[in-house]
């Protein structure tokens, strides 16, 4: 029966982190795990719900990339940080047009999310020449 209730306390643990995607300032202060006993026989079972609680680590990190491809134009860069429910980050990335696209974002469980989108440079289309024909 202990092995039983660890593993659903590890799989309501993954649930957990599958609920609050990286993007979301959600708080991971606890999670309520609930578990069934399991009958082997055929007789009415007693259902009882048992109420555990998880205290998980404060969230905090920041992580940084970027990536230059000239052969296939792909130009981005994207860094983010996070104490708490408080996340802040900005990306950016050249578009097709040559325009650099900057997106600086913030999100927290009680500002919610906001982002300031900027571009930079000055968008280049090519000439489409007609020859009348289809």
């Amino acid at each position: 029966m202990a092995s039983c209730k660890i593993a659903v306390l590890v799989l309501a643990f993954a649930g957990a982190v599958l609920a609050y995607p990286g993007g979301h300032a959600e708080s991971y202060a606890s999670v309520i795990q609930h578990s069934v006993p399991i009958a082997i026989h055929h007789e009415p079972v007693k259902h009882e719900e048992h109420h555990e609680h998880i205290i998980l680590a404060h969230p905090k990190y920041d992580f940084k990339y970027g990536v230059e491809d000239h052969h296939t134009g792909d130009h981005k860069d994207a860094k983010e940080e996070r104490d708490g429910d408080v996340v802040k980050g900005e990306y950016s990335l050249l578009q097709p047009d040559g325009r650099k696209r900057i997106v600086h974002y913030t999100s927290s469980k009680h500002g919610g999310f906001n982002a300031i989108v900027s571009y930079s440079g000055h968008a280049i289309h090519p000439e489409v020449h007609s020859h009348g024909h289809y």
